[in-house]
C-alpha cells in the first residue's frame, strides 16, 4: 500500500514528528513503511507540514500521485524539497538553551556553554524519530547547508517565546560560514 493523505475519523492518532495529536477530520499523511516490531506494514501518521519538513522523499511521492492533497501543497512541496537539497535539514527537532555544559555541537565539536543557544536535531531510524544531538545556532548554517531553519524551528517548539525566537534570529544571522 502507498503513502497517502486521508482525513483522520478520529482524533486518536498522533504526530511522528511534532508529537501533538492529529484532530478528527484533520487531513493527515500516512507513510507506509515494513514494520520494525513483526510481519507486515504499518503506518506512520503526520501532519501534512511535519511530513513534508521530516520526511520528504515519502510526501513528494505522495503528493505526486494522490488524489486528496493539503491546500497548501505547493509550499509543503517545496519546503519538502529543501529538504532533499540540504539533507541534514531534516534533522531540525527545535531549540532552546542548553541546560548544562556538557553537550558537544556536531559541527564544530566544540562544547556547548550553559544557556547558550542550541538546535535540537533527531534521525529517523527504524520508523522512529531518536534524539541526535545538538548544533550551537552559530554553526547552523555550516551544518545544515543553510541559515534558514527558524521556521522549522517554530514547527517543532511552538512553545518558544519571542524574546528566544529573536536572540535565535540573530544568532542564525551571525552564523558561520
Amino acid at each position: 500500500m502507498p503513502h497517502a493523505f486521508e482525513v483522520a475519523p478520529s482524533g486518536r492518532a498522533k504526530c511522528r514528528g511534532c508529537t501533538r495529536a492529529i484532530a478528527k477530520g484533520e487531513l493527515r499523511f500516512g507513510e507506509r513503511m515494513p514494520n520494525p516490531f513483526g510481519e507486515g506494514e504499518m503506518t506512520a501518521w503526520f501532519h501534512p507540514a511535519c511530513a513534508a519538513c521530516k520526511r520528504p522523499e515519502p510526501f513528494l511521492e505522495a503528493l505526486a500521485s494522490a488524489g486528496t492533497v493539503p491546500e497548501d501543497a505547493e509550499a509543503l512541496a517545496e519546503e519538502a524539497r529543501r529538504g532533499l537539497e540540504h539533507r541534514r535539514l531534516v534533522r531540525v527537532d527545535g531549540a532552546g538553551r542548553a541546560p548544562t555544559g556538557r553537550a558537544r555541537c556536531r559541527a564544530c565539536r566544540e562544547r556547548i556553554d550553559k544557556d547558550a543557544l542550541r538546535i535540537d536535531l533527531c534521525f529517523h531510524e527504524e520508523g522512529r524519530f531518536a534524539p541526535a544531538g545538538f548544533v550551537h545556532a552559530r554553526c547552523a548554517e555550516a551544518y545544515f547547508g543553510t541559515g534558514d531553519v527558524l521556521a522549522r524551528v517554530r514547527r517543532f517548539r511552538p512553545d518558544l517565546d519571542d524574546e528566544l525566537l529573536d536572540e535565535l534570529r540573530v544568532a542564525l544571522a551571525s552564523a558561520r560560514p
